[in-house]
């Protein structure tokens, strides 16, 4: 009697043990806009990879490059990922920050001084109070990474001073803030594709364009179109390891951790991968410019003033749009040492 009640027990306990597990997709996509051979496509691949690995194949990423997703128009990233149509994303700020206005603060000319002001902001209270803001518009940011410090290129002369932007075509990306900025040093600021820039390089139509150096310069060989570049880390570009957060609540608190991780360790890869060579003493990537025929100039904090004193008008029109209480924080934590 006892065997055939514990066998009884167990038939009722099987639904029960089905129905409690958690019901996965059997792919769940996460965009990037880069190709999967530049440091950033290569932190997807690798956030990817450990989660698979982690949690034994029960969440299976498939990173989908090049803004596949989004029909290849980068600022449309964060309202696919918000209405479910990517799951995770590993984003720049920079595309997002037509959407979210507080991102914008990481374009401000000039703000950020070096990496570890940078890291101060986003792993710190400010870094806290953008993920709180963006959670509650849908998404989830599991950990920072980073495209790099953004520094110009062009085909004409070296830029030393603010004159020698003047007239100058600039390609930017489709975020306002950066035709604002281009236009106060005199420069005209022309907003394209990576795509359809490289064609105008060739045929002369632009002059020039400001990128990260590891992440992207150097591995689209930039010195095939530019002789001279100027390093003045004028603008520099997070990235965000997120995920919608209809997903994210549809994990297992064990899974949630595990993600988490996961996003954490890759993105601070990546952002390492990207940070080298530029941080003397070791300033390799440096030389690899020269090496293929580049010019490049370091600007010294005097001649970055220069520039700097151009951009009132950006901060008088953006830092109320971005709020003045998160840019007074981040302040803070810049002077901070």
């Amino acid at each position: 009697m006892r065997r055939v009640i514990s066998l009884a027990c167990v038939f009722l306990l099987v639904p029960a043990l089905v129905f409690a597990a958690p019901h996965y997709k059997k792919e769940y996509k996460l965009s990037t806009v880069v190709g999967p051979k530049l440091p950033w496509g290569e932190g997807a691949t690798l956030f990817a990879r450990m989660v698979k690995e982690r949690t034994r194949g029960r969440i299976n990423i498939k990173v989908y490059t090049a803004a596949s997703l989004m029909a290849g128009k980068q600022t449309n990233e964060f309202l696919i990922l918000k209405q479910g149509v990517a799951d995770f994303a590993f984003a720049s700020s920079i595309n997002w920050s037509s959407t979210l206005k507080e991102l914008n603060l990481f374009n401000l000319p000039f703000l950020f001084p070096d990496y570890s002001a940078i890291d101060r902001v986003t792993e710190g209270y400010v870094g806290e109070r953008i993920k709180a803001d963006i959670k509650k518009k849908g998404v989830t940011i599991l950990g920072w990474g980073e495209n790099g410090f953004r520094e110009i290129t062009n085909s004409k002369r070296p830029i030393t001073k603010p004159e020698d932007l003047k007239g100058l075509k600039i390609r930017v990306v489709g975020t306002p803030i950066f035709i604002d900025i281009m236009k106060s040093f005199g420069a005209n600021p022309v907003n394209m594709n990576w795509g359809e820039a490289k064609v105008a390089f060739q045929q002369g139509v632009v002059d020039g364009q400001e990128n990260p150096v590891v992440s992207i310069l150097i591995p689209v060989k930039i010195w095939e179109f530019h002789k001279y570049i100027t390093v003045w880390h004028y603008v520099i570009d997070p990235l965000m390891m997120s995920v919608n957060n209809k997903v994210w609540e549809s994990f297992t608190p064990e899974d949630r951790e595990i993600v988490r991780q996961a996003a954490i360790e890759a993105a601070h890869w990546q952002k390492m991968q990207v940070r080298k060579g530029l941080v003397a003493p070791d300033l390799h990537a440096y030389d690899v410019l020269k090496e293929h025929g580049m010019e490049v100039t370091i600007l010294t904090p005097a001649q970055i003033k220069a520039f700097k004193n151009l951009t009132k008008p950006v901060y008088d029109k953006w830092v109320p749009k971005i709020g003045e209480d998160l840019y007074k924080e981040t302040l803070k934590a810049i002077e901070y040492h």
